[in-house]
């Protein structure tokens, strides 16, 4: 993927056709390693194309694989709470407030 984008670099930089030198130079301005079988690759594929055709017709190759938006049915929505979820909310309450009453052991601090 960075040989394609320093490929498109150079181009947007205005060079038509960018020699193995040009994108060499991209890559090693970041300190990247170079493999130089996937530039050579790079430029076979590409040089000489227009790369705004090149682009287009990749969007629609694109454009005709499924992204996986579909919605399914079986998704839940935030409802309300069932039954079972009420009982335990219940319950956790009255445990709450029978640790509260235990705490105080039957005097306060500032009892008369």
């Amino acid at each position: 993927m960075r040989y394609v984008a320093a490929y498109l670099l150079a181009v947007l930089g205005g060079n038509q056709n960018p020699s193995k030198g040009d994108i060499e130079k991209i890559l090693s301005a970041v300190g990247l390693e170079i493999d130089d079988d996937k530039i050579d690759k790079v430029i076979s594929e590409l040089n000489g194309k227009d790369i705004q055709q090149v682009m287009s017709e990749g969007m629609s190759k694109l454009a005709s694989i499924p992204s996986g938006g579909v919605a399914t049915a079986g998704a839940g929505g935030g409802g309300g709470d069932t039954k079972e979820e009420a009982k335990e909310e219940k319950k956790e309450e009255k445990v709450e407030s029978e640790e509260e009453s235990d705490d105080d052991m039957g005097f306060g601090l500032f009892d008369d």
